[in-house]
């Protein structure tokens, strides 16, 4: 191997894969990045075996090769260097990468590709288009109410229905659940149901940051993988077997009390009532009357505080508690105006709708409490 490329590239690329390299891992080698020469371009992939993220850029290639080589270590030293072209070449007998740029050399040791795993080719299958600002921001709504408790993996993942030209995200974590529906560039010819990890729609989310085409995702016959092309980027995951659950049943039907409030306002009251409720199981408490909504958390040690914002209600008067963290986190992903919380009865779930849109929904689960 005999190449050279710019130490800006090869510093964002390997920053790109590096968030899929192993971090606790009995297989040593995942904590290497592998470097490949790809016809004018160099290719860096990096895998947790949960998912892999690979990356080309380019380069200007004077001799094929392969290897791995420890990623943390190399994208320290990469980092370091001034925005200059950066010169490596590979040893073969001693499998030692050699780096010069500038002033600078570096050798660092190296693993043989060949032990590096396999990344799993995902060529045939569904496969679709989705527009970059509805995949992010239907991601970004939804993959933080995924359960982080392994016990059921299920809810560790996020539900992708492909169905025609609709596509349904859907995450929850037994306490609360959040529904997204986008529009599918590409429809599907049949429809498709998958679970994908919520740490890969998260490095996805990430990737997609400075991207602007649609990305492209291809889900294998058997449904054990997803693709997702980008541009110059690649992430493939594992998808997670089983059946999620089925979340529409959860999803009140009906309402006795509908608030509507300002997402600012509700985000700020419930932000200062949750640093009371830290210490009282992070209990907040809401009371919805005519033209207001009265935003409280109490302490037995520290005290207590009451915040209050201007609704428009519609029916009758309500209280209701919830974990402060779970309504935080929901209205901070919210980018409307307005949130409508419809309510039932103190101990019924509350459902959360930003107002003039129709395709997101939240369910969040009460918590009870002595009034």
């Amino acid at each position: 191997m005999k190449l050279s490329c710019i130490q800006e590239n090869l510093n964002r690329g390997l920053s790109i894969v590096g968030r899929a390299v192993a971090t606790r891992t009995t297989l040593p080698i995942t904590n290497n990045v592998l470097l490949a020469t790809d016809k004018s371009r160099l290719k860096l992939v990096a895998t947790n075996l949960e998912m892999a993220i690979s990356h080309w850029i380019g380069a200007k290639v004077e001799e094929e090769g392969t290897i791995t080589v420890p990623a943390r270590l190399l994208t320290e030293f990469i980092s370091s260097l001034p925005n200059e072209k950066v010169e490596i070449s590979l040893s073969p007998q001693t499998k030692t990468l050699g780096l010069h740029c500038a002033r600078f050399e570096a050798r660092i040791s190296g693993l043989d590709a060949k032990d590096f795993p396999p990344i799993p080719k995902v060529g045939e299958g569904i496969i679709t288009k989705v527009g970059i600002e509805d995949l992010r921001r239907g991601i970004g709504q939804v993959e933080f109410a995924a359960a982080i408790e392994e016990s059921r993996p299920v809810l560790t993942g996020v539900d992708a229905q492909f169905d025609g030209s609709l596509l349904t995200l859907a995450a929850a974590d037994g306490f609360r659940l959040a529904v997204y529906k986008l529009p599918i560039a590409t429809p599907v010819k049949q429809k498709t149901e998958i679970i994908i990890p919520a740490r890969s729609l998260r490095e996805l989310n990430r990737l997609m940051a400075d991207e602007e085409e649609a990305v492209e995702i291809t889900v294998n016959p058997n449904k054990g993988q997803a693709l997702f092309c980008l541009k110059n980027t690649e992430l493939v995951s594992q998808l997670v077997q089983g059946t999620f659950p089925n979340y529409a049943q959860l999803i009140p039907q009906r309402y006795n009390t509908r608030a509507v409030v300002g997402v600012s306002d509700f985000l700020r009251a419930t932000r200062t009532a949750a640093i009371f409720a830290r210490d009282g199981s992070g209990i907040v408490r809401l009371v919805v009357a005519q033209g207001k909504m009265t935003v409280s958390a109490r302490s037995e040690e520290l005290g207590d505080d009451v915040g209050e914002i201007d609704a428009t209600v519609e029916g009758e008067e309500a209280k209701i508690a919830f974990n402060g963290k779970y309504l935080t986190e929901v209205l901070g992903v919210l980018r409307e105006a307005q949130v409508a919380l419809e309510t039932t009865s103190p101990s019924s779930p509350g459902v959360l709708r930003p107002v003039g849109v129709g395709n997101y929904i939240h369910v969040i689960m009460p918590m009870f409490v002595q009034w």
